[in-house]
Protein backbone atom coordinates (compact mmCIF):
# COMPACT_ATOMS: atom_id res chain seq x y z
CA UNK A 1 0.00 0.00 0.00
CA UNK A 2 2.82 2.29 0.81
CA UNK A 3 4.35 1.65 -2.60
CA UNK A 4 1.07 2.74 -4.19
CA UNK A 5 1.02 6.05 -2.22
CA UNK A 6 4.67 6.63 -3.08
CA UNK A 7 3.94 6.14 -6.75
CA UNK A 8 0.98 8.53 -6.60
CA UNK A 9 3.15 11.17 -4.86
CA UNK A 10 5.82 10.85 -7.55
CA UNK A 11 3.21 11.25 -10.29
CA UNK A 12 1.75 14.34 -8.59
CA UNK A 13 5.23 15.84 -8.21
CA UNK A 14 5.96 15.26 -11.91
CA UNK A 15 2.65 16.87 -12.87
CA UNK A 16 3.42 19.96 -10.72
CA UNK A 17 6.90 20.16 -12.21
CA UNK A 18 5.54 19.91 -15.77
CA UNK A 19 3.01 22.65 -15.03
CA UNK A 20 5.73 24.87 -13.57
CA UNK A 21 7.99 24.44 -16.59
CA UNK A 22 5.03 25.04 -18.85
CA UNK A 23 4.21 28.24 -17.05
CA UNK A 24 7.81 29.40 -17.24
CA UNK A 25 7.92 28.68 -20.97
CA UNK A 26 4.63 30.52 -21.45
CA UNK A 27 5.06 33.47 -19.09
CA UNK A 28 8.76 33.53 -18.30
CA UNK A 29 9.37 36.37 -20.74
CA UNK A 30 7.30 38.61 -18.46
CA UNK A 31 9.64 37.94 -15.55
CA UNK A 32 12.67 38.60 -17.76
CA UNK A 33 11.22 41.90 -18.97
CA UNK A 34 10.42 42.87 -15.39
CA UNK A 35 13.98 42.14 -14.27
CA UNK A 36 15.40 44.11 -17.20
CA UNK A 37 13.08 47.00 -16.40
CA UNK A 38 14.17 47.05 -12.76
CA UNK A 39 17.86 46.86 -13.65
CA UNK A 40 17.46 49.35 -16.47
CA UNK A 41 15.44 51.71 -14.27
CA UNK A 42 18.10 51.58 -11.58
CA UNK A 43 20.79 52.32 -14.15
CA UNK A 44 18.76 55.21 -15.55
CA UNK A 45 18.15 56.64 -12.09
CA UNK A 46 21.84 56.39 -11.31
CA UNK A 47 22.68 58.13 -14.59
CA UNK A 48 20.12 60.85 -13.89
CA UNK A 49 21.52 61.41 -10.39
CA UNK A 50 25.03 61.65 -11.79
CA UNK A 51 23.86 64.07 -14.49
CA UNK A 52 21.99 66.22 -11.96
CA UNK A 53 25.06 66.31 -9.71
CA UNK A 54 27.32 67.31 -12.60
CA UNK A 55 24.89 70.05 -13.65
CA UNK A 56 24.61 71.34 -10.08
CA UNK A 57 28.39 71.46 -9.77
CA UNK A 58 28.66 73.27 -13.11
CA UNK A 59 26.11 75.89 -12.07
CA UNK A 60 27.67 76.25 -8.63
CA UNK A 61 31.07 76.89 -10.22
CA UNK A 62 29.51 79.46 -12.55
CA UNK A 63 27.89 81.29 -9.62
CA UNK A 64 31.11 81.33 -7.60
CA UNK A 65 33.07 82.56 -10.59
CA UNK A 66 30.52 85.32 -11.22
CA UNK A 67 30.63 86.48 -7.61
CA UNK A 68 34.42 86.68 -7.73
CA UNK A 69 34.32 89.41 -10.37
CA UNK A 70 35.73 92.76 -9.35
CA UNK A 71 32.69 95.05 -9.73
CA UNK A 72 28.95 94.89 -9.21
CA UNK A 73 28.49 95.55 -12.92
CA UNK A 74 30.62 92.58 -13.94
CA UNK A 75 29.07 90.36 -11.26
CA UNK A 76 25.55 91.26 -12.37
CA UNK A 77 26.43 90.65 -16.03
CA UNK A 78 28.03 87.28 -15.26
CA UNK A 79 25.09 86.17 -13.14
CA UNK A 80 22.70 87.16 -15.92
CA UNK A 81 24.47 84.78 -18.31
CA UNK A 82 23.96 81.71 -16.13
CA UNK A 83 21.30 79.40 -17.57
CA UNK A 84 19.03 78.05 -14.85
CA UNK A 85 15.90 76.94 -16.74
CA UNK A 86 13.46 77.66 -13.95
CA UNK A 87 15.20 75.55 -11.34
CA UNK A 88 15.82 76.37 -7.69
CA UNK A 89 19.21 77.64 -8.80
CA UNK A 90 17.45 80.44 -10.65
CA UNK A 91 16.24 81.74 -7.29
CA UNK A 92 19.79 81.94 -5.94
CA UNK A 93 21.08 83.56 -9.11
CA UNK A 94 18.20 86.04 -9.13
CA UNK A 95 18.67 86.99 -5.49
CA UNK A 96 22.43 87.46 -5.97
CA UNK A 97 21.85 89.52 -9.11
CA UNK A 98 19.22 91.70 -7.43
CA UNK A 99 21.70 92.43 -4.67
CA UNK A 100 24.35 93.50 -7.18
CA UNK A 101 21.83 95.75 -8.96
CA UNK A 102 21.00 97.41 -5.65
CA UNK A 103 24.72 97.99 -5.11
CA UNK A 104 24.75 99.61 -8.55
CA UNK A 105 21.89 101.85 -7.34
CA UNK A 106 19.60 100.39 -10.00
CA UNK A 107 16.71 99.52 -7.70
CA UNK A 108 14.20 99.46 -10.54
CA UNK A 109 16.11 96.70 -12.34
CA UNK A 110 16.55 94.84 -9.05
CA UNK A 111 12.81 95.04 -8.44
CA UNK A 112 12.15 93.60 -11.92
CA UNK A 113 14.48 90.65 -11.22
CA UNK A 114 12.77 89.98 -7.89
CA UNK A 115 9.30 90.30 -9.42
CA UNK A 116 10.24 87.65 -11.98
CA UNK A 117 11.27 85.32 -9.15
CA UNK A 118 8.07 85.97 -7.22
CA UNK A 119 5.95 84.96 -10.22
CA UNK A 120 8.02 81.85 -10.96
CA UNK A 121 5.97 78.83 -9.92
CA UNK A 122 8.82 76.34 -10.21
CA UNK A 123 10.71 77.64 -7.15
CA UNK A 124 9.82 76.94 -3.54
CA UNK A 125 7.76 79.29 -1.39
CA UNK A 126 10.81 80.03 0.74
CA UNK A 127 12.68 81.55 -2.18
CA UNK A 128 9.69 83.44 -3.57
CA UNK A 129 8.90 84.82 -0.10
CA UNK A 130 12.50 85.99 0.30
CA UNK A 131 12.33 87.65 -3.12
CA UNK A 132 9.08 89.36 -2.11
CA UNK A 133 10.60 90.55 1.17
CA UNK A 134 13.62 92.03 -0.61
CA UNK A 135 11.38 93.71 -3.18
CA UNK A 136 9.18 95.25 -0.48
CA UNK A 137 12.29 96.75 1.13
CA UNK A 138 13.19 98.64 -2.05
CA UNK A 139 11.91 102.20 -1.91
CA UNK A 140 12.22 102.47 -5.70
CA UNK A 141 10.21 99.29 -6.32
CA UNK A 142 7.22 101.29 -7.51
CA UNK A 143 5.02 99.76 -4.80
CA UNK A 144 2.92 102.17 -2.76
CA UNK A 145 2.52 101.96 1.03
CA UNK A 146 -0.69 99.95 0.72
CA UNK A 147 0.93 97.31 -1.50
CA UNK A 148 3.96 97.12 0.77
CA UNK A 149 1.75 96.68 3.83
CA UNK A 150 -0.21 93.94 2.11
CA UNK A 151 3.01 92.16 1.17
CA UNK A 152 4.48 92.34 4.66
CA UNK A 153 1.19 91.15 6.16
CA UNK A 154 1.32 88.16 3.83
CA UNK A 155 4.84 87.35 5.00
CA UNK A 156 3.92 87.80 8.67
CA UNK A 157 1.59 84.80 8.61
CA UNK A 158 2.19 82.11 11.23
CA UNK A 159 4.87 79.61 10.24
CA UNK A 160 6.62 81.86 7.74
CA UNK A 161 10.38 82.07 8.48
CA UNK A 162 10.26 85.79 7.65
CA UNK A 163 7.33 86.43 9.99
CA UNK A 164 9.12 88.48 12.64
CA UNK A 165 11.11 90.54 10.16
CA UNK A 166 7.93 91.29 8.23
CA UNK A 167 6.20 92.42 11.42
CA UNK A 168 9.14 94.69 12.18
CA UNK A 169 8.60 96.34 8.81
CA UNK A 170 4.91 96.74 9.60
CA UNK A 171 5.92 98.66 12.73
CA UNK A 172 7.97 101.01 10.57
CA UNK A 173 5.05 101.45 8.17
CA UNK A 174 2.81 102.34 11.14
CA UNK A 175 5.29 105.02 12.14
CA UNK A 176 5.55 106.32 8.58
CA UNK A 177 1.78 106.73 8.63
CA UNK A 178 2.02 108.55 12.00
CA UNK A 179 0.14 105.75 13.78
CA UNK A 180 2.30 105.54 16.88
CA UNK A 181 -0.38 103.74 18.89
CA UNK A 182 -0.51 100.88 16.40
CA UNK A 183 3.28 100.77 16.23
CA UNK A 184 3.71 100.53 20.01
CA UNK A 185 1.00 97.88 20.25
CA UNK A 186 2.71 95.81 17.57
CA UNK A 187 6.09 96.28 19.23
CA UNK A 188 4.80 95.00 22.57
CA UNK A 189 3.32 91.93 20.91
CA UNK A 190 6.57 91.26 19.07
CA UNK A 191 8.70 91.53 22.19
CA UNK A 192 6.62 88.78 23.80
CA UNK A 193 7.15 86.41 20.87
CA UNK A 194 8.96 83.24 21.92
CA UNK A 195 10.78 83.02 18.58
CA UNK A 196 12.32 86.48 18.91
CA UNK A 197 16.05 86.56 18.11
CA UNK A 198 18.46 88.53 20.26
CA UNK A 199 19.41 90.98 17.50
CA UNK A 200 15.80 91.70 16.59
CA UNK A 201 14.84 92.08 20.25
CA UNK A 202 17.62 94.64 20.67
CA UNK A 203 16.46 96.64 17.64
CA UNK A 204 12.84 96.64 18.74
CA UNK A 205 13.76 97.56 22.32
CA UNK A 206 15.78 100.51 21.05
CA UNK A 207 12.81 101.59 18.96
CA UNK A 208 10.55 101.35 22.01
CA UNK A 209 12.92 103.60 23.95
CA UNK A 210 13.00 106.08 21.06
CA UNK A 211 9.20 106.21 21.25
CA UNK A 212 9.35 106.94 24.97
CA UNK A 213 8.24 103.46 25.99
CA UNK A 214 9.68 100.97 28.46
CA UNK A 215 10.63 97.82 26.49
CA UNK A 216 10.43 95.73 29.67
CA UNK A 217 6.80 96.73 30.32
CA UNK A 218 5.34 94.74 27.45
CA UNK A 219 2.11 93.77 29.20
CA UNK A 220 0.67 97.22 29.24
Amino acid sequence: MSDTYSFIDEVNEEVRRDRLYGALRRYGWIAIVAVLAIVGGAAFNEYRRASDLALAQQRGDAILQALQSDTSESRSAALGEITTEGSEVSALVGLFRANELVMMQDAAAASDVLAALISQESISDGYSDLALFKQLLLEESGLDASARRSGFEQLSAAGNPLRLLAQEQLVLLDLQENDEIAAVKRLKELLQDAEMTQNLRQRLSQLMVALGQDPTAVDG
